[in-house]
């Protein structure tokens, strides 16, 4: 059994097998799902290694525990201690490697429409010789001539794709609402528990979005301070109110008969989150209260000690990458692809309520074949692919280059550390809070669409 498995690996790797897991316990995979797992893994991979080179923490432990570890960084031509190969050019350096793997793969892949040419080979297999290349261009953008030049245009490059692709995660969660709500409401004519499933769902949405208000209403506002806190929680609270009545409403409910408080709750909660990051992102504020400065409108945990305030770091980031990765996978497939034109499928999908129903339906009649007594792989792209190839390694540049300004906090990336990710910006603070604003035009736009555009959205 492990000789089987061994040579299916091997093909996985240096060939255009698909890859899969030698436990034959496993369920089986599709072959689609598998090889968008395996980019997230190089991108995620890449992502932890710009993680550790804006953390000084990492530095030092390297520092003390490597024995001549400045002599060898003389010898690399490092520099000092290695100063070229940590900080935010750093970063830039290997998030344009990555961007340039990513592109050079949506270029490659261009109307590619099943998975039997040789192109579709290259993206499906060959996982070890990618991963050479992907470690080639992050190292060779470390010889680009011309370093201050090129981090300067690179930079604002940076800061486009990364708008953009904000922009498509807001798009992707306001088509994730409709999606959910649509899934779910399919069910309640075959069972009447769906509908006690998303009266319940909705009731813990629209309860969360109330709780973080008050929680910033009574956290994040002062009566001596904060003036823009007060007015942007008023504003995203008001709007939040505004499209959950417009969604229920005898206008949009003619033309939208699935429209409900389902999608409104997930925007809500998602805009409650944006504000409070927002807010956390803010630059302190400072009161002089009886002769001493006080630090007003921050998280609790932050006057604590500084584990709790490192836990709280942990969870943002945490939060925040797994966002990007949601975004990235679910963003190609052809359906999502379509949400992004504001129009109905020209086909008519006949929905199954699932409680996962972000993933794609296994109901349907593909190729299936045994990896040697590993995990079972299905094919499920041999007539036509599930995905769009170039656009799912366009979205993947997108996301290098939302990360790299991510994680060297955007336009504040002067001694910038890791550990400070969630610390004050103020430019940070307006992306953050634009973000929120964008969340909700772009809901309320799907709800107006169909009377603007009636004839894109005829069935």
């Amino acid at each position: 059994m492990c000789t089987p498995c061994c040579v299916s690996q091997l093909a996985c790797c240096c060939g255009s097998a698909a890859c899969s897991c030698c436990c034959n316990c496993c369920p089986k995979i599709k072959q689609s799902t598998g090889t968008r797992i395996m980019y997230a893994f190089y991108f995620l991979l890449v992502t932890i290694v710009c993680c550790i080179m804006m953390s000084p923490t990492v530095e030092e432990q390297l520092r003390a525990r490597i024995p001549f570890y400045s002599e060898l960084c003389e010898r690399m031509n490092a520099g000092e201690n290695c100063k070229t190969l940590v900080g935010y050019a750093a970063v830039y350096k290997v998030c344009f490697g990555m961007a340039c793997f990513f592109l050079f793969f949506a270029f490659f892949t261009i109307r590619v429409n099943n998975s039997t040419g040789c192109r579709a080979a290259v993206h499906n297999g060959f996982w070890l010789l990618k991963f050479i290349v992907l470690v080639a261009c992050c190292a060779g953008a470390f010889f680009i001539p011309g370093q201050e030049t090129f981090l300067e245009v690179w930079r604002y490059i940076g800061a486009a794709g990364g708008f953009f692709f904000l922009l498509i995660q807001l798009m992707m969660l306001v088509e994730f609402a409709h999606r959910w709500n649509t899934n779910w409401s399919s069910g309640v004519k075959y069972n009447r528990l769906w509908y006690a499933a998303l009266a319940f769902v909705t009731l813990m949405l629209f309860s969360g979005a109330v709780a973080a208000l008050v929680f910033m209403g009574v956290f994040y506002t002062d009566p001596e301070a904060c003036l823009l806190n007060k007015i942007f929680l008023g504003i995203n609270g008001s709007l939040c109110f505004i499209v959950s009545l417009l969604a229920i409403s005898p206008c949009i409910q003619k033309l939208q008969p699935t429209s409900g408080l389902l999608q409104p709750g997930v925007i809500s909660v998602y805009v409650m989150y944006l504000t409070f990051s927002a807010f956390s992102s803010k630059p302190k504020e400072m009161v002089e209260r009886n002769g001493v400065n006080t630090t007003v409108c921050v998280f609790p945990l932050n006057a604590g000690t500084e584990s709790d305030k490192k836990i709280v770091t942990i969870f943002g980031t945490v939060i925040l990458f797994g966002c990007i990765l949601y975004s990235c996978l679910t963003s190609t497939t052809r359906r999502s692809s379509a949400a992004l034109r504001v129009c109905r499928n020209s086909e008519p999908e006949a929905e199954r309520a699932r409680c996962c129903f972000c993933f794609g339906d296994d109901t349907d009649d593909y190729d299936e074949e045994n990896t040697g007594g590993g995990q079972n792989v299905v094919y499920d792209e041999r007539e036509a692919t599930i995905y769009s190839y170039s656009y799912f390694h366009s979205v993947f540049f997108l996301g290098s280059l939302y990360v790299m300004m991510t994680v060297t906090n955007w336009f504040h990336y002067d001694n910038h550390k890791i550990e400070k990710l969630l610390d004050g910006s103020w430019s940070v603070f307006w992306i953050k809070m634009v973000s929120c604003w964008v969340c909700l035009f772009l809901y309320m736009w799907t709800l107006f669409a169909p009377m603007v555009c009636p004839r894109r959205f005829e069935a």
